[in-house]
């Protein structure tokens, strides 16, 4: 633990300025926060003094929220007055139309990484997750999968799939991740949008308690004892071979969150080295093989099976709904105010 606190702690993780000329800010998933920052501030130092001068960033772990990233948001102006490169996982900065969703109208992000095509994780015959608008980049996804615990199955048939966590028979028997809120909003749209109200109010019904993700895989060994774990795919790794513990792959798709770049269009020639860097292949290997969170990267080999399958929204889901909106009623059905 401390080995970890110290190292973290000698990587600045920001160099905060007022007036920069290009200001990077966001929220780094927590198992690879390390080695991504290590890897850009090793980038940043081989730039030339001018760039780096005029460069200001800020990246913090995804545990401390996005709520200091909302504050700048809703004090901006116009577009000026707020960063010019987002990075964060998840849907609440981007989409909600009194933050960075109300100039999603007006087109002031483009997509700078040039993939003319994704891994074909994400692009195939089921699913694209690329903007077909060409506005949001992406770097990666964090997938929801389950952990079970076999011991107190109690006869109950293995779980494989998101229509059967919403099973009358697991009522007060999952752990989701309430407090991830990338993640469980993505859970929340995404059973939304494929079982309407009803789905949340049995998620709801099947929800029994809020972990952490580092408790979940212990939780074996406590009295509370949730049957069914919903967790990022990062977390399934330290669960012990042989124990009562099982990883499960969702049948009809973890469902992901995804983890965005936005940049802004008027400073392309500004920002397309940062860019460069974030979506480059060695980025994409830390995200997928240090973290378990899979690239978009073409070239990145993500290490999960071919038939495992990934449950995503969709973009014309996206542009015809106000995603904020949604959540929050959503969020309202799931802690019982409708």
């Amino acid at each position: 633990e401390n080995n970890i606190e110290s190292v973290d702690s000698s990587l600045k993780g920001s160099t905060a300025k007022k007036d920069a000329g290009i200001v990077l800010q966001g929220v780094l998933p927590c198992p690879v926060r390390v080695p991504l920052l290590e890897g850009f501030e090793g980038w940043l130092a081989k730039q030339d003094d001018t760039y780096k001068e005029d460069f200001s960033y800020e990246l913090k772990a995804a545990s401390m929220g996005v709520d200091w990233l909302k504050e700048d948001l809703k004090n901006a102006v116009d577009e000026h007055a707020f960063s010019d490169i987002f990075l964060s996982a998840g849907f609440d900065l981007f989409f909600d139309k009194n933050l960075l969703g109300k100039y999603k109208e007006r087109h002031i992000f483009k997509d700078f990484t040039n993939f003319t095509h994704y891994n074909k994780d994400f692009e195939n015959d089921y699913m694209s997750l690329k903007d077909p608008k060409g506005e949001y980049s992406m770097i990666g996804v964090v997938p929801a999968v389950f952990l079970i615990n076999q011991n107190v199955l109690e006869g109950r048939q293995l779980p494989l799939s998101w229509a059967d966590v919403l099973k009358p028979e697991f009522e007060n028997s999952v752990s989701l991740p309430v407090g991830d809120f990338d993640l469980f909003n993505a859970i929340l749209l995404n059973i939304f949008k494929a079982y309407g109200e009803e789905g949340i109010r049995n998620l709801r019904r099947s929800f029994y308690v809020n972990l952490h993700p580092s408790e979940m895989v212990k939780s074996h060994t406590k009295r509370i004892q949730p049957t069914i774990t919903i967790m990022p795919y990062f977390f399934t790794k330290t669960v012990r071979e042989g124990g009562p513990m099982v990883a499960v792959w969702p049948s009809d798709g973890a469902i992901i969150s995804p983890i965005f770049m936005l940049t802004k269009a008027s400073k392309e020639k500004e920002v397309q080295p940062i860019v460069d860097f974030f979506a480059s292949k060695e980025v994409g290997e830390i995200l997928s093989h240090n973290g378990r969170f899979p690239s978009i990267h073409p070239d990145v080999d993500n290490q999960v099976p071919a038939n495992q399958m990934y449950m995503w929204i969709g973009w014309d889901y996206i542009n015809s709904n106000d995603i904020a909106v949604l959540i929050e009623h959503c969020t309202d059905i799931f802690e019982g105010r409708k």
